[in-house]
């Protein structure tokens, strides 16, 4: 299959699905762990044609949803500056912070642009050499080589007026996090094609064995994750615990060998705050020493920032999977994407826009196994 319209094919899903509840001896829980993912299930109601042989939830595979709240004011602060001009991707810009968000500190008068790609807000700061750039560095392993390689640059070129505010997250430790919960529900995992397109899988295969879980590499498109469902099912139903490729068009299992050693040296692990769900440990990229020159958060020392969450957001237990989107009594009334809550609601990966903007405002009907 080389074509788009061949991964969305109805009748290759048909069939998968019929293999799928075939297979399946009883309902198994499976959490996809990419808002990509997230959005295709529920935008092709997945879920609902799986009836009783599998449940989906969605976990923290957002990376806009799980920046915290306080890197979220610290960017607020940065944007604010008359001396700054701070750039981000787009989809950062309505997510709220604890009293606005970057759109409104923008229409304030704040020198917020939006960029493409972290070496346009380099080029920003090679261009306005009286200004301060600051770059909102956030994501999963997918974005950090292309952040990662801006900061190289910018040492390579010595252009002392950019830095980052960085807020990586990584997935293993999440995946941890949530297999280690005394009321986890999950016996097997989708992992994120793009992030291993990136790091490989080889730090799954761990996970696997010690917590005895299949672990499936998938894409995004309705027959991806059909297929990798499947291969999932095949593993809990056999008694296996291993880690398989779907994506074999796109994932190796060294993954990118440059662009992991380029993440490599620029950042390191640490401890992490994730939005909704609290500190996990390792979970987080912070730049190396030698590269802290590019750090904005020591750059303008903005220090320890510690902000309470909203207590109506029920963002972490969605993000945990423990509550799905339409469960929470803020859904779609006091939280909708024009007046959001958090961040689930706004970003274009997130479980509760999906939700809001497919339709999904209550249960659907489970198809069962017979029909």
């Amino acid at each position: 299959m080389r074509y788009l319209s061949e991964y969305r094919d109805p009748e290759v899903a048909r069939s998968l699905v019929h293999q799928i509840r075939d297979t399946a001896t009883r309902r198994w829980v499976m959490m996809e762990v990419c808002g990509g993912q997230t959005h295709t299930i529920v935008k092709q109601g997945l879920g609902e044609l799986l009836g009783d042989a599998v449940e989906m939830i969605h976990g923290p595979g957002c990376p806009v949803c799980v920046t915290p709240l306080e890197q979220i004011d610290k960017a607020l602060a940065l944007a604010a500056r008359p001396d700054v001009i701070f750039a981000s991707f787009g989809d950062m810009l309505r997510v709220p912070g604890s009293d606005c968000d970057l759109q409104q500190v923008r229409a304030r008068g704040g020198a917020v642009r939006v960029v493409y790609s972290p070496l346009d807000a380099l080029a920003l700061a090679q261009a306005n050499p009286d200004k301060e750039v600051v770059f909102f560095a956030v994501g999963f392993e997918t974005t950090a080589p292309a952040n990662a390689m801006a900061v190289w640059r910018a040492r390579e070129l010595g252009v002392p007026n950019f830095s980052v505010l960085v807020s990586h997250v990584t997935v293993p430790p999440a995946m941890r996090a949530i297999l280690d919960a005394p009321d986890n529900r999950v016996q097997a995992f989708l992992a994120a094609g793009h992030v291993c397109t990136v790091m490989g899988w080889t730090e799954y295969e761990p996970i696997a064995a010690e917590y005895r879980v299949p672990i499936v590499v998938t894409g995004f498109e309705p027959i991806d994750i059909l297929e990798g469902i499947h291969f999932a099912v095949r593993q809990l139903e056999d008694g296996r615990h291993e880690v398989e490729n779907q994506y074999v068009r796109a994932v190796t299992r060294a993954g990118t060998v440059p662009a992991r050693s380029l993440v490599e040296q620029v950042f390191r692990l640490a401890d992490r705050k994730w939005r909704g769900i609290g500190e996990i440990p390792g979970s987080g990229l912070v730049l190396r020493d030698e590269f802290a020159a590019f750090d904005a958060e020591a750059k303008f020392g903005l220090g320890d920032v510690t902000v309470e969450e909203p207590a109506e957001c029920r963002a972490g237990d969605v993000l945990r999977g423990r509550l799905k989107p339409h469960q929470c009594p803020a859904f779609g009334s006091r939280c909708t994407p024009e007046h959001p809550l958090g961040a689930p609601m706004v970003s274009s990966e997130g479980a509760c826009a999906a939700y809001y903007n497919y339709g999904r405002f209550r249960e659907m009907e489970v198809v069962g196994r017979g029909s």
